[in-house]
């Protein structure tokens, strides 16, 4: 089936060990440009779609999962795969409910551009936006971006649960 009209998309790291569908499209895509994301990805963004765990379905591979710190304070989860070590997704302030998967490691990743570039304060001076999506300098209110049917999935999330 073409991925194009379908609700499944399907992704997984560089060495196929770990591999997934998301059983819906996501949320929203950000593009960060935020210097933490440029250290951890060793290029100019990150592109991460969010969307909610219980949509993201692990179908083959076991995954190492990586704390590490984050500018926020509250560190992320970074899941990788054990053998090529590429990025699927990461957790972040949300907990567990909301995956920030990689949009790079899904097999058709031009489905999902960004719909919101961020922090671009710190984005490198090469990199030309378009105006395709919103651009703003840090972070943004997601009410004022977010589609509605995408901010009733996000008020429709279990509550999170504090450490």
């Amino acid at each position: 089936m073409n991925e194009s009209v379908s609700n499944t998309f399907d992704g997984g790291c560089t060495c196929r060990l770990v591999s997934y569908r998301l059983s819906s499209r996501p949320m929203f895509v950000h593009c960060c440009h935020c210097r933490w994301c440029q250290r951890e990805t060793g290029a100019a963004f990150a592109l991460n779609a969010l969307i909610e765990s219980t949509r993201v379905d692990l179908l083959s591979g076991e995954l190492d999962v990586v704390d590490t710190p984050s500018a926020s304070g509250r560190g992320q989860r970074i899941a990788r795969c054990p053998r090529c070590r590429v990025a699927v997704w990461s957790n972040y302030g949300s907990g567990d409910r909301v995956r920030f998967v990689r949009v790079g490691t899904l097999d058709a990743p031009d489905a999902f551009p960004p719909d919101i570039h961020i922090f671009t304060a710190s984005k490198q001076p090469w990199v030309v936006l378009s105006d395709a999506a919103p651009v703003v300098p840090e972070y943004y209110k997601p009410a004022e971006h977010w589609p509605q049917q995408s901010l009733a999935r996000w008020a429709a999330l279990p509550p999170r649960e504090l450490a």
